[in-house]
């Protein structure tokens, strides 16, 4: 017969064995438990983790002021103007009628979808004072003069800005995204901004060299084009190259941020 103590040191060494084995088993199963612990973090409620704020893209910033449709609505009544008034032999009453009628009609369009309004409802006022400033004078020619002074007076306002160093796109950005005067601190900011600024004081002074002669000698048909061809072409070029010079002149991260701010603002999102 086996004496107790050698069925106590068997009871050990099966003990023993039987813990060896499981530290193996942990360590062969260690990846596919850590992967499944992964698994259940990521499947955890949203409500448990940080929400992680997306970031926009240099897309999202363009659209974020109505894209190419924005552009239309701006320059469709002056088409229709143009377009009918010659059709019509100048009839100008009839012309404005359908310019307004084509503003409104946009206006509505838009409001239906549920779309950006801003420069909708810039453009429908435009047309609107053009329309009583020719229908007043009886000159067609006229209906171009308040795009001409408004040209000229946001011209100066954008080219004094950027002389007294608070160039208005930069106060326009501390004011929406909330943040005052800091951008003025950073070097970077108040030259991308400065130049930004410049391009459309580049913009409204191009307009006014090429129309201004031609109002002055009423050539109608030229000043109608001029007027279409400066307008969405120009506008978007000019677009184009300030979101270019601003972005070149600030560094990456600044850039990014500076975009965020501005995009999520303008869908009405809050920071």
């Amino acid at each position: 017969m086996a004496e107790p103590g050698s069925r106590g040191d068997q009871l050990d060494g099966r003990h023993q064995v039987e813990e060896n084995l499981e530290e193996k088993l942990v360590e062969i199963l260690r990846p596919e438990l850590d992967a499944a612990e992964h698994e259940l973090t990521d499947s955890a409620p949203a409500d448990d983790k940080t929400e992680a704020k997306p970031q926009t893209t240099d897309k999202d910033f363009f659209h974020a002021f109505g894209g190419w449709g924005a552009l239309l609505d701006i320059g469709l009544p002056w088409i229709a103007f143009l377009i009918v008034y010659g059709a019509s032999d100048h009839d100008l009453r009839l012309a404005l009628i359908v310019a307004v009628a084509c503003g409104a009609a946009v206006a509505l369009l838009r409001l239906i979808r549920k779309q950006p309004m801003r420069n909708v409802f810039g453009g429908f006022v435009g047309v609107l004072i053009s329309a009583w400033v020719a229908n007043r004078s009886g000159r067609a020619e006229d209906v171009y003069l308040p795009g001409l002074l408004m040209n000229l007076g946001y011209g100066a306002l954008y080219l004094l800005t950027v002389l007294f160093r608070w160039p208005l796109f930069g106060v326009l950005y501390g004011l929406i995204t909330q943040t005052g005067t800091a951008w003025r601190k950073d070097p970077a900011m108040l030259r991308g901004f400065s130049r930004a600024t410049l391009v459309f004081v580049g913009l409204f002074a191009i307009r006014l060299v090429v129309q201004v002669p031609l109002y002055l000698t009423s050539s109608l048909n030229a000043l109608g084009i001029a007027k279409v061809g400066m307008g969405l072409p120009l506008y978007a070029l000019a677009l184009w190259l300030a979101y270019a010079v601003l972005r070149g002149s600030l560094p990456p991260d600044k850039w990014d941020e500076a975009r965020d701010h501005v995009t999520n603002l303008l869908r009405g999102n809050k920071k």
